[in-house]
């Protein structure tokens, strides 16, 4: 059996949210998707996720949502974090942290999907080691799931590449979201998985990485800290499209997904972003 998934990179706050409402059902509906996995990380005003707008990505068709390196910074999630199944973090944060590093959905089809959430070491904030941690949780979660998809949430290209290659035949698809930019090199390794260093942002994109230009250059001229407002021009979701053999658990295509949107975007706050974080200078 074939089956269709759909993984869309970072979705960046409201304009983010808006074109995944726009245009996810419809697309799942023309490409017979089966799973829908999302990064959701900075889902919320930029900088996290929220237990509404995590309800809001499921009632849009999202199925399983990966997070990373800004998951805890809206408090509220923590709960949400520890009592579903389909939410997960990093897997290689600290043993003691909130919330799972695997998430599970059962498809329509029947075939169940795990994803495996990882976050890099390199110019990133401290972690576990991210080889240690997928080898932990894979024969367990491969129990569970019929296909196991893999989310790298890192900083480092070459981190990335050679993540896809340890996990090369061993996992169906390994992606890599966090650094907001599409990157062109998705490929089948030579032992079945599908593999793309980044697949980029959903979000403005006539910006720097989904937030306002004119605040990000002033924050890396001088030094000084800027409020970096959401973005919310050339609004684009960026994703791929992979299909897997359900009984091999190889990868048969991978391909790029960029949809633009169609409305125009408002600058009014949305209150499910949470608190607004009005010198935040982290992506």
């Amino acid at each position: 059996m074939r089956l269709n998934f759909l993984c869309i990179g970072d979705i960046v706050g409201r304009p983010g949210r808006r074109i995944v409402a726009e245009k996810l059902k419809p697309l799942v509906k023309e490409l017979n998707i089966d799973c829908v996995i999302a990064n959701a990380e900075n889902a919320a005003g930029g900088s996290g996720l929220t237990p509404q707008i995590y309800n809001k990505l499921l009632r849009y068709g999202v199925n399983l949502v990966t997070l990373g390196d800004h998951t805890f910074r809206k408090r509220d999630i923590i709960q949400t974090l520890e009592v579903t199944d389909n939410l997960a973090r990093p897997a290689n944060l600290s043993e003691y942290a909130a919330g799972r590093g695997v998430g599970v959905y059962k498809t329509s089809k029947g075939p169940t999907v795990g994803v495996v959430s990882l976050i890099g070491r390199m110019f990133m904030k401290p972690a576990d080691c991210p080889y240690s941690a997928v080898d932990r949780i894979l024969p367990s979660l491969q129990q569970q799931a019929d296909i196991v998809f893999v989310d790298f949430h890192a900083e480092a290209t070459s981190e990335k590449v050679a993540m896809g290659y340890y996990l090369d035949g061993r996992v169906s698809c390994v992606f890599g979201t966090h650094t907001h930019v599409v990157t062109a090199d998705e490929r089948i390794l030579p032992k079945g998985t599908a593999y793309i260093t980044d697949i980029g942002m959903t979000g403005g994109h006539d910006s720097v990485l989904g937030r306002g230009a004119e605040s990000v250059l002033k924050s890396f001229r001088t030094q000084m800290p800027f409020p970096f407002e959401i973005a919310t021009g050339d609004v684009k979701i960026n994703a791929i499209l992979v299909t897997v053999d359900s009984n091999s658990k190889k990868a048969e295509r991978i391909e790029r997904i960029r949809l633009n949107a169609e409305y125009k975007e408002s600058t009014s706050y949305d209150s499910d972003d949470g608190k607004p974080e009005y010198f935040n200078n982290n992506f």
